[in-house]
């Protein structure tokens, strides 16, 4: 049985080490249009953007691995077409074919539109290792950053560029920052969090366009008012990237539609990572997380090898803003009430309640109640409010009620 993988990033990985690790003895192709090989994303708006790690450090395999395990690495070369009458897939002018196919295509970032200055030099995103290699010349003290979009990662970048000395504004459309993600607790935390360390944030604050005849020298807003700007980082929000399955004819519902063992609507094609969703309870979820690409592609890989296991999502995720680390188990979608843990020094925590159901937990450099939290989500555990806010409880203890 020949497999082809499309999209060499955590998922795609994930997915080629798994097969081998089961015992998969026949071909295996990984395909990737970056000319680098699967690499770790998270550190890019944090450590590798800090200068703090080599870009070495941030692969995911040695290049050994994939020599020694048979895997064939296509790399630098986007896949033009998926034909599944022929069970091909194109790349430049040669046709590779495949008994079953995994699509790890990820996701894309949103980009400004050209008719606002979304095309003028000077405007970056972050999502692959290129873009932050293009933009790290530009963090020099002193200079001036906007960033649109007060998501996890424009948070993170403006954290690398307050530690390096610029002078950082952060644009947010919507009432707060995170608004989407997080409750008003954790965002007021993340805001002060930021604003001790020199940053900006204007909320409620509509981008007019940016300003600039080839270069971007500054952002108008919609009330009227100009900021000068040296650069500009571009961060509201990543999509899906299903272009190659539309192509194809494969169902689309909020990215590529997956059955619960990850097969799409072409039995001999599956999906993982940020480019697919799956069921969920009565509804569909995609999750955007590391810890989603790993095991919803080693789940993609175990029901190719005939597992037959549906997947089961048990959502997590972090950011690493100054030295502040964030942690989140769970998903909050229907949360009712916030219930406040500390602050204990500098960890406090908030626990997403829906009535007397535990849904999700921020932990903020509180690795106890994060992994605690955890748990008993995943064990379907939600302890009483007031234990929770009580100091004196043992966090631990709730795991044995």
């Amino acid at each position: 049985m020949d497999i082809v993988v499309i999209g060499a990033g955590q998922a795609g990985a994930s997915v080629v080490a798994k097969l081998r690790a089961l015992g998969h003895d026949g071909a295996i192709t990984l395909i990737g249009e970056e000319t680098d090989p699967p690499y770790q994303r998270p550190p890019l708006s944090k450590a590798y953007l800090l200068g703090e790690m080599e870009a070495e450090r941030l692969w995911l395999r040695s290049a050994e691995f994939y020599a020694e395990n048979t895997i064939a690495l296509r790399l630098g070369k986007p896949v033009q077409a998926i034909d599944p009458v022929k069970k091909t897939v194109t790349v430049g002018q040669e046709e590779i074919p495949y008994d079953q196919l995994v699509l790890t295509t990820g996701s894309v970032p949103r980009k400004l539109p050209t008719a606002i200055g979304g095309g003028l030099d000077g405007v970056y995103s972050v999502r692959n290792l290129h873009d932050v290699d293009a933009m790290k010349p530009e963090f020099a003290a002193g200079r001036r950053l906007i960033i649109v979009g007060g998501g996890y990662i424009g948070l993170e970048a403006a954290a690398v560029a307050s530690k390096l000395g610029l002078d950082v504004t952060v644009l947010e459309m919507a009432p707060r920052i995170l608004q989407r993600v997080a409750s008003p607790e954790t965002s007021d935390y993340i805001r002060a969090l930021h604003q001790a360390h020199g940053v900006k944030i204007l909320e409620s604050t509509g981008l007019d366009r940016l300003l600039g005849d080839t270069r971007v020298t500054g952002v108008r807003l919609t009330d009227g008012q100009e900021l000068p700007a040296d650069f500009v980082i571009v961060g509201v929000g990543i999509m899906p990237a299903t272009s190659l399955a539309e192509r194809a004819g494969l169902e689309i519902e909020n990215g590529i539609k997956t059955g619960p063992l990850g097969r799409t609507s072409d039995p001999s094609i599956w999906a993982a990572g940020d480019c697919a969703s799956f069921p969920h309870g009565e509804g569909r979820w995609r999750l955007e997380s590391v810890g989603n690409a790993i095991d919803q592609a080693e789940v993609v890989a175990e029901n190719i090898m005939g597992a037959n296991k549906p997947y089961q999502a048990q959502p997590w995720f972090w950011s690493d803003q100054y030295d502040c680390k964030l942690q989140i188990a769970g998903l909050n979608i229907g949360y009712d009430t916030i219930v406040t843990r500390g602050p204990e020094g500098d960890a406090v925590s908030f626990w997403y309640y829906k009535g007397d159901q535990l849904l999700a937990v921020d932990a903020m450099n509180d690795p106890r109640a994060y992994m605690v939290g955890k748990r008993l989500i995943e064990q379907g555990k939600s302890p009483d409010k007031t234990l929770i806010s009580d100091l004196s409880v043992v966090l631990k203890a709730l795991l044995k009620a």
